[in-house]
């Protein structure tokens, strides 16, 4: 039923890299929720610190936000450029 990559029937879901403690994952957060309304995409947060994979590789670096297509925007990013990420 995928209609494209990371996409069930045109929505496109991205992922969100972060922890619970992280102020900048906060904000990153709020930036991307003043882009959800205009739909077509979803983003699932993840709290790296439950494995040691993630944590390794996304450590140092959150927030990332992650496309379906394995790019990834990295802090900082601010409203345009979460938009543009969002829309590629």
């Amino acid at each position: 039923m995928s209609s494209g990559p990371g996409g069930v029937y045109g929505l496109k879901h991205f992922t969100l890299y972060g922890t619970s403690a992280c102020h900048l994952c906060e904000l990153a957060e709020a930036v991307i929720a003043e882009q959800l309304g205009c739909g077509g995409v979803s983003v699932e947060a993840v709290d790296i610190s439950g494995s040691d994979e993630l944590l390794a590789r996304y450590g140092v670096v959150i927030p990332v936000l992650r496309h379906p297509d394995g790019r990834e925007l990295r802090w900082p990013f601010d409203s345009l450029a979460a938009s543009e990420f969002l829309a590629s």
